[in-house]
């Protein structure tokens, strides 16, 4: 494992934590705009219908993906233009 590598993991551990909150939080405000109710649907809501609570699981899923993907995204550019080595790379 390159110095390079090794010096993201920590920063990688911390944005996967800071992507997690955000995704959440862009969740929450995703669904008061599209759902019926304040709060999204867990699986086992007994009111809810199969419909609903699979589109909110399949809408945070991809929420929770996409941000993630933009923080890790970030994260490894940053340490790039620090370092000048791209982290997870073996070059």
């Amino acid at each position: 494992m390159n110095a390079s590598k090794a010096a993201y993991k920590p920063v990688g551990l911390a944005l996967g934590a800071v992507s997690g909150a955000m995704a959440g939080m862009v969740f929450k405000q995703v669904w008061k705009v599209i759902g019926h109710d304040q709060d999204a649907p867990d699986a086992t809501d007994k009111d809810r219908s199969w419909k609903e609570v699979l589109i909110a699981a399949t809408l945070q899923g991809a929420i929770f993906a996409g941000v993630k993907a933009a923080v890790d995204r970030g994260g490894a550019a940053t340490v790039h233009r620090l370092t000048g080595t791209w982290p997870g790379s073996s070059r």
